[in-house]
């Protein structure tokens, strides 16, 4: 682990003239003097003409900044100048963000700077402060480093302490930092002889720290910086930690919530914040503790796209929508997977055999969700690991399986109506590797696109059976039972994931709704069109009340009649020419009133598979004949 160094930039000092409102008014030329009454009088100057900033320019607050580098260019800095210097810094940090920008950098090293040159005599603490800027320095022995830490309670409310044990985390300041015994240990002895002294700098405003590369994050609080002396220190034993007070409460995680850094060298030296070598150890909606291996100027970035700025109600509304979906998911689920299990007829053909997959895979990741809140009360890592780890497998399964279902379905079309496409189809597949090795997210993606494509290519081709064939149609299909076969399909092959990509900016709150919704109950919709309304599993249900045979007069014993001496006739009129695979596919989306093949002849309980397929056959009749 390192520490980075924060280096300090020279600019060349020039003379300035201050503009405020019409009238522009020179200000004093700063020159190099060793007399404190004369550095009184000019930093004194430079404090009146910031006390109105606003209208200053950005040329003008370039010039004052110089001013300010060519006053405090001396080896030394006495707490009256430097406590009036932070003053005209935090004047500056009033100045509009577009403003400042071109000065922010050299801002934020003139406060390290006087850091290293303040003036240290009382206990050996300085503290000089402003309404926005905190700069404190306490002298250490490098040889001997203490556990130090710095509480900053308010500007004008700093605590700076000895420790001689790791000290439990406080809630009452705006920022705390530790700093452990093992961080000058991998020093040299020079270096540790240079180590004399510690400082923090507390901004309350972010003005100075600008990152114009964030887009879906933002800074959610102040921002605390910690150095030694003006050393690299490398190879710590132990990282120092943070506690940050949010600016305002929000609904933050581990997951959503980053311990950044002030890097100068970002966006082509504009600096910018970056992540590596620091870790959220706890975020709550008022605080967030960080670990860090860099001493420098830290802050919290909340990630809008994945937290997309819920206030609490409607974060808790989502709880409740989740883990109730989820329940009645996992009831239906159940019911479902009994349902095949049953009835062993239902699971003759491969589409059942893949729903029966989806749905252990579904119920499995949503028990495993419902049980992690309880989980998580047990303060065990394993268990912390495993519930993670159950967690990733089922929801890829969940996907995996619905990737199935699709490829299962599109093959089988494919080898209705254009045979010598399936292989090569199936060949790129396999070979494909790769994305069973990317993340959760790529896998999703995947697996999203395939189904949608699927999705396209069977509502096209159905439309296309449609129009040649318009006398098999049923008089009483409509619009809405062409819905219902639309919305099948979406549920059986999880489009319903793909709300998660358009939950973003000021769509995040109805998209992120439609997510929890359709998501959580996505087991309840699969027993609605595979069980509830699915006739084939209905005469199961029947049969099985009526002790195992229909009444001889009945409906559905002449349904099945129907349906025996249908499949009689198709097997002397001719042989299927066409794969099995084809008609195992229409049997677990026909026989119910949502069948996205529900024509006269599919829709129907009284027609049987043979009957698609001969439709099929004629209308590739003007092709080229069977």
């Amino acid at each position: 682990m390192t520490t980075t160094k924060i280096t300090v930039l020279t600019t060349k000092p020039t003379t300035t003239t201050a503009k405020t409102g019409v009238k522009t008014t020179p200000t004093t030329t700063i020159t190099t003097t060793t007399s404190e009454e004369a550095k009184e009088e000019q930093v004194d100057d430079l404090l009146n003409e910031t006390q109105d900033t606003s209208n200053i320019t950005a040329s003008e607050v370039s010039k004052l900044v110089g001013n300010l580098e060519k006053l405090l260019d001396a080896p030394s800095v006495s707490p009256s100048v430097g406590q009036k210097a932070i003053g005209v810094i935090s004047n500056l940090m009033d100045v509009g963000s577009n403003t400042l920008s071109g000065s922010a950098n050299r801002l934020i090293h003139l406060v390290d700077d006087l850091g290293l040159k303040l003036i240290v005599t009382e206990g050996g603490k300085g503290i000089i402060s402003s309404a926005s800027l905190v700069l404190a320095v306490r002298t250490v022995d490098g040889t001997n480093f203490p556990a130090t830490s710095a509480d900053i309670f308010n500007t004008d409310n700093v605590q700076l302490r000895a420790l001689r044990r790791r000290r439990s985390e406080r809630s009452g300041p705006l920022g705390s930092v530790y700093l452990p015994t093992s961080l000058t240990s991998g020093l040299s002895p020079e270096e540790q002889q240079q180590a004399n002294r510690v400082q923090f700098t507390f901004y309350k405003k972010s003005s100075l720290f600008q990152d114009k590369s964030l887009v879906s994050q933002t800074l959610i609080s102040p921002v605390l910086g910690s150095s030694v002396a003006n050393l690299s220190i490398r190879n710590l034993r132990e990282n120092i930690k943070f506690t940050i007070r949010h600016i305002d409460p929000v609904q933050t995680n581990n997951s959503n919530t980053s311990c950044v850094y002030w890097n100068f060298s970002l966006n082509g030296g504009e600096g910018g914040w970056g992540s590596d070598g620091c870790t959220v150890v706890n975020a709550t909606p008022d605080y967030t503790t960080c670990s860090c291996s860099h001493l420098t100027s830290f802050s919290i970035l909340l990630d809008l796209s994945r937290e997309g700025q819920l206030d609490p109600v409607n974060n808790q509304i989502l709880t409740y929508i989740t883990y109730i979906g989820c329940g009645i998911s996992s009831v239906f689920l159940a019911f479902t997977l009994l349902t095949y299990f049953l009835f062993e007829k239902l699971l003759r053909d491969i589409p059942a055999k893949i729903l029966v997959q989806l749905c252990i895979s579904l119920l499995l990741l949503n028990l495993v969700f419902l049980l992690n809140s309880w989980l998580t009360l047990f303060d065990s890592v394993g268990l912390c690991i495993s519930t993670g780890f159950f967690l990733h497998y089922f929801l890829l399964a969940s996907f995996t399986w619905a990737g199935l279902e699709a490829l299962h379905m599109y093959l089988s079309i494919i080898r209705v109506f254009t045979p010598y496409l399936s292989r090569y189809m199936l060949s790129c597949w396999l070979r494909n590797d790769i994305a069973f090795y990317l993340g959760v997210v790529a896998y999703f993606l995947v697996i999203f696109v395939l189904c949608l494509v699927v999705f396209i290519v069977v509502m096209v081709q159905l439309y296309r059976i449609k129009k040649q064939n318009p006398q098999n149609q049923s008089p009483n299909r409509g619009v809405m039972t062409d819905l219902r076969s639309a919305t099948g399909l979406v549920i059986l092959l999880g489009l319903t994931w793909g709300f998660a990509l358009f939950a973003w900016g000021p769509l995040y709150v109805p998209f992120i709704y439609l997510f929890s919704i359709f998501n959580s109950l996505q087991g309840f919709f699969v027993f609605v069109l595979h069980c509830a309304i699915k006739e084939s599993v209905r005469r199961q249900w029947r049969i099985y009340f009526c002790c195992g045979k229909l009444a001889e007069n009945s409906e559905l014993s002449v349904t099945a009649s129907k349906a025996k001496r249908n499949l009689s006739l198709g097997n002397t009129t001719g042989s299927n020419p066409y794969p099995p695979s084809w008609s195992s596919v229409s049997s677990s989306l026909t026989n119910s009133s949502c069948s996205v093949f529900a024509d006269s002849g599919i829709s129907d309980a009284s027609n049987s598979d043979v009957q698609l397929n001969e439709m099929h056959r004629q209308s590739r009749v003007p092709r080229g004949g069977p």
